[in-house]
Parts: structure tokens; C-alpha cells; sequence
């Protein structure tokens, strides 16, 4: 099949594009609600947006939106200011959104936007459109390449494959699990619970469940045993940040999952955005969450006196650990 009209005929997760500008306000799609109820947020100027950002509204792909849309609210708020002051803005902007989580590179992306506008400034080009026109065919590239990426998993995936996730990636899975269905490829999933935030039963159950997947829930310190029984045969996770070695650093707990694939003798597969950015693993600065987030569970402390509690949100993993990475194109 051509694959422009494969794209088209690919059933989309709502965790595929969580953030979206609509009518000048960005609308975030609140992941922390699922599987209760779908809600969308929203996010007026840019404090808003890094409230967002730090209170995991919205994950990894989606705080990437987040970050480049909060670009255009600005610039859409910005009539009465002149092309230099909105400069300045947009650099204040990025570097509030940098420092809105260590781990990510948002900086990556923020300063292509500085750069576009201190471009515009420079050569006298009128610096609205020009930021305005560059963000959105940037979106629209990336929309595009993660579109190839769910053809690749999915061709990556074989009839009978029992494949286990951790955590979530942000629709691409489900997706390419409804492209093998019409493949007619007879496939499973293993899900972690991912804790603390249950990313993997609250998000990746659900949108498999919806895109009539079949899916099996595992407690995170099961996956030794699943792999042991001979349960699965395949791994596959996302990546929030990526190496020039090729490490790679993603939701905590992943590491372990490579280390146990590694043992077992199971093909360990790996989403990733290519980036030179970070020379190796050890590079990465993992962000440590608060401990309320581990002792504290629905508003109730889960547990009982003078208990302190460690959370790094990342974990790294080494490139020998990888089977494969299937990376977006980025050229």
C-alpha cells in the first residue's frame, strides 16, 4: 500500500495529538482523568502552560506540544508589542518552559523558535508570520514523521507477537496495533501498571482497549516472571530522551525491563527522536520527583509514620541493552 493512503487509513489515539490550538486558547487533553473521562484543558498564556507541564497534565509528546503552541499563544497575544520586545518575550518564554522539567529537551526545540525569531528580527522580515508559519509547518512535519513511525511498529510486529509496554507512547502503539488488526496479524500486549501515576493501566490499556486490542495488565514487578513463563516475546517502549551513542533515558523501571529482555534473550525495541545533543546516558539529568507523589495516593497518605520516599521520574538505558531503535526521520 502507498504510504500516503496507509496514513490516512490509520485509526487515531487521542493520546497521539493531546494538544491543539483552537480558536487562540490551547486545549490539553488532561491525562491524568483517564479512563474516567476525556477532558481538555485550557491554556490561555504561559504560566498556564507550565503549570501543565509540571503537574503531568499532558506527557512527553504532549508537553512538546505544549511547548511550541505556547509560542503561538504568545505571539497571537502580542499586537501592541514591537518585533523586538516580542523577541524578548519569546526568550523569557523558553527559558521558563526549559526549566519546567529537567529531563526533557525542550531546549532543543525552543531555541529553533529563539532562532527563527532573531532571524526575522535581523533580516527585517515581518517576525509574527514568519515564527507563526515556521511552528506550524514544524508541527506539520512532525505529525507526518510520527505517522511513518506507526507503520514501522507495525511492520516491525508479527502475527502471534506477545509484546510487552511500559508505560505509554503516546498513542503510536495502539495505532500500529490497529494497523496489524486490519493486517490481520493475531497479536497480545503485556502493559506495566507503571506506578506511581499508572500511566500504563490508566493510558495504554485504555486506548488499546479502544482500538480492540488485546491486553493484559502486569503488576511492574512482574515482568521477570512474565519473561521467565515465556509470556512475551517481544518488547517495546518509548524514550523521552535520546543519546549520540544511542542510550536512551525513559519512565522509570525500563532499564530493569532491558536488563530481564537481555537475560531472557527477548528482541528489546525502542521509539526514539535522534539527537546530538547529550553524548551518553550518564549525561542526562534525571528529574526527581517529589516523594508526595509516591506516598500519597487519591488525596490519602499510603503510608503510615516518618516513611520518606525516592522517586527519579527516568531511568537510562545503555544502547548495548537494544535490540533496535525505530527513530523518526529527521531529515
Amino acid at each position: 500500500m502507498h504510504k500516503d493512503k496507509k496514513q490516512k487509513n490509520i485509526k487515531e489515539s487521542p493520546l497521539f495529538w493531546p494538544a491543539t490550538i483552537k480558536r487562540g486558547v490551547l486545549w490539553v487533553l488532561d491525562e491524568t482523568l483517564i479512563p474516567q473521562k476525556m477532558h481538555y484543558i485550557k491554556v490561555h498564556d504561559l504560566p498556564e502552560a507550565v503549570n501543565v507541564i509540571r503537574r503531568m497534565k499532558t506527557r512527553a509528546f504532549g508537553q512538546f506540544l505544549v511547548v511550541l503552541s505556547t509560542f503561538l499563544l504568545i505571539i497571537n497575544k502580542s499586537k501592541a508589542l514591537s518585533d523586538k520586545a516580542l523577541l524578548g518575550q519569546i526568550k523569557k518564554a523558553a527559558g521558563r518552559l526549559n526549566n519546567s522539567r529537567p529531563t526533557f529537551p525542550f531546549s532543543e526545540v525552543t531555541s529553533i523558535v529563539v532562532g527563527w525569531a532573531e532571524t526575522a528580527l535581523k533580516n527585517g522580515m515581518e517576525l509574527r508570520p514568519f515564527v507563526s508559519k515556521n511552528i506550524m509547518g514544524y508541527l506539520a512535519g512532525i505529525r507526518a514523521r510520527r505517522l511513518e513511525r506507526v507503520c514501522k511498529i507495525a511492520d516491525a510486529i508479527k502475527n502471534g507477537d506477545s509484546i510487552l509496554t511500559h508505560c505509554n507512547v503516546s498513542g503510536e502503539l495502539a495505532m500500529a496495533a490497529s494497523i496489524c488488526q486490519q493486517q490481520g496479524k493475531e497479536i497480545h500486549f503485556f502493559a506495566t501498571e507503571t506506578r506511581p501515576y499508572f500511566q500504563g493501566a490508566k493510558l495504554t490499556c485504555w486506548e488499546l482497549n479502544r482500538m480492540g486490542a488485546k491486553v493484559t495488565l502486569i503488576a511492574d514487578n512482574a515482568v521477570g516472571s512474565v519473561m521467565a513463563d515465556g509470556l512475551v516475546n517481544k518488547v517495546i517502549v518509548g524514550s523521552d530522551r535520546s543519546c549520540a551513542n544511542g542510550d536512551f533515558a525513559n519512565k522509570i523501571g525500563t532499564y530493569q525491563i532491558a536488563v530481564l529482555a537481555e537475560e531472557f534473550g527477548i528482541p528489546f525495541y525502542v521509539l526514539t527522536q535522534p539527537s546530538n545533543k547529550v553524548k551518553k546516558g550518564s549525561d542526562i539529568p534525571i528529574e526527581i520527583r517529589k516523594a508526595k507523589e509516591l506516598l500519597v495516593y487519591s488525596g490519602k497518605r499510603a503510608v503510615s509514620g516518618p516513611v520518606d520516599g525516592f522517586y527519579p521520574g527516568f531511568d537510562v538505558v545503555p544502547h548495548q541493552l537494544i535490540t533496535k531503535a525505530i527513530a523518526i526521520d529527521v531529515n
